[in-house]
């Protein structure tokens, strides 16, 4: 495996379990929140996402040094950049969107972070490339990765939709009681909005951090799905058909889809997540429909084909 890729996801994990333990013994807060949450989340997400790479990696047949390359340029810039946030975080201020000019070394921290988005999508887009042009794996395995990395690129450009679509300056005091000026904002309509537990999302307006974070990690809930139907295989003779397993994981794939697609006008909206209106809600029970529609006649077929392939071996038998 990648050993940089490794070693990042390792990290990462050990920065989540030192964040917990700054949640705990800490009392510092950031707009409501303890200045730990932030770097516990991105340790959490890109421990999640760069040991998925890894494993990821180890599939490919052709381009592999391409793939070594640019995924070590992927844990580098990672580990830099979530590095420049847990700074911040321990020195009581704001990382992302922080326009303080009088900090020196807020202002060395944020080109990092700027940049640092950059290339880990031009990292991101080599990679998806690199998968997208070969066969990774059986039918199932080939469209979880495909579909995932394709998901996963798309939550990395939302975040810099939001940093060129919103512009909101204010001032707002960190952990310190400082007045810092910042140019951007979370939310959409309330832009610093937060208080759902766990994740921060905004309660009271858009947030465009929830379809960032739910196509992320679409490759994780994909991968798993394809995991879950390799093991009922063993005892379901018609999902051993690699075609049929390949058509649920597209009915997942296209219903994961449709979950970001909705999230993304929900936010865009400026609604919060936790508050979904009419229009939000018929809209996800239409992605659901479809989606078990489509998992529905895929294992109608897949049973059938399985019952005729039987009766095929019966009779040949007699």
């Amino acid at each position: 495996m990648n050993r940089p890729l490794l070693v990042c996801a390792t990290l990462m994990t050990t920065l989540v379990l030192a964040s917990v333990v700054g949640i705990v013994v800490d009392e510092r807060t950031l707009l409501g929140e303890s200045v730990w949450v932030k770097p516990a989340k991105f340790g959490f997400a890109f421990a999640l996402y760069t040991g998925t790479l890894a494993w990821m990696l180890t599939k490919l047949r052709k381009g592999r040094r391409i793939g070594r390359w640019f995924g070590t340029v992927f844990a580098v810039t990672a580990i830099v950049e979530v590095g420049a946030i847990t700074a911040q975080a321990a020195r009581g201020t704001f990382s992302h969107f922080n326009a303080n000019q009088d900090d020196p070394i807020t202002l060395a921290l944020v080109p990092i972070l700027t940049y640092g988005v950059m290339i880990i999508l031009i990292a991101q887009l080599v990679l998806a490339g690199v998968v997208l042009l070969q066969r990774t794996g059986d039918a199932a395995l080939n469209r979880a990765l495909r579909t995932g990395l394709l998901m996963a690129t798309f939550g990395m450009v939302v975040p810099l939709f939001w940093m060129v679509a919103e512009i909101n300056p204010r001032a707002v005091t960190d952990a310190n009681g400082v007045a810092v000026r910042m140019y951007q904002g979370h939310g959409i309509g309330d832009p610093d909005g937060n208080g759902m537990p766990l994740t921060g999302w905004s309660m009271t307006g858009g947030d465009f951090r929830v379809p960032h974070f739910f196509a992320l990690h679409g490759i994780q809930v994909l991968l798993l799905v394809t995991a879950l139907l390799g093991v009922l295989a063993a005892r379901h003779v018609w999902l051993r058909d690699e075609k049929v397993r390949a058509r649920l994981v597209g009915a997942v794939a296209l219903g994961y889809w449709g979950l970001v697609a909705v999230v993304t006008w929900q936010a865009g909206r400026g609604q919060s997540f936790a508050h979904p209106d009419t229009a939000t809600l018929a809209a996800s029970g239409a992605v659901a429909l479809v989606t078990v529609a489509l998992a529905v006649r895929a294992i109608v077929s897949g049973r059938r084909a399985a019952a005729a392939g039987e009766r095929k071996a019966h009779q040949l038998v007699a």
